[in-house]
């Protein structure tokens, strides 16, 4: 359900540590979401180095984008966007300085996901059941 992209300047990050990362990003948001690791989608980004810039200089920066469902408290969203801030970091290498973490949210019927509307937050048992799992 949740979307993660994780942009960065190309070759900031070898494969070993996009599959950490990845990992990592679908814990934390499965923990406190209350949400299964098969429902957290995570996307990586490279751009070429001339491509990215911080205050309008070329920069490294890794910027992790999430899209949520509206809904889940502000209180555990500010956690998560801490959580996901401090893995990054820790997985990454990259001073927590140079990183940007931003969840964007939206009613949970403005997505569809395998054909179907995703189901509010706290509805997910439901939902997964209609889908024969």
């Amino acid at each position: 359900m949740p979307v993660y992209t994780c942009t960065t300047a190309l070759g900031s990050l070898t494969g070993e540590s996009r599959a950490l990362l990845a990992a990592e990003i679908t814990r934390i948001h499965a923990d406190i979401n209350h949400v299964p690791p098969a429902y957290v989608n995570v996307v990586f980004s490279e751009l070429p180095s001339d491509s990215v810039f911080t205050g309008g200089q070329p920069a490294s920066p890794l910027i992790l984008t999430g899209w949520v469902r509206r809904g889940h408290p502000q209180k555990e969203a500010t956690r998560l966007a801490v959580e996901l801030s401090s893995a990054v970091a820790r997985v990454s290498g990259v001073d927590e300085s140079h990183i940007m973490v931003v969840l964007q949210d939206s009613p949970a019927g403005s997505a569809v996901e395998g054909g179907r509307v995703l189901p509010e937050p706290g509805e997910e048992k439901e939902w997964l059941r209609g889908t024969g799992a």
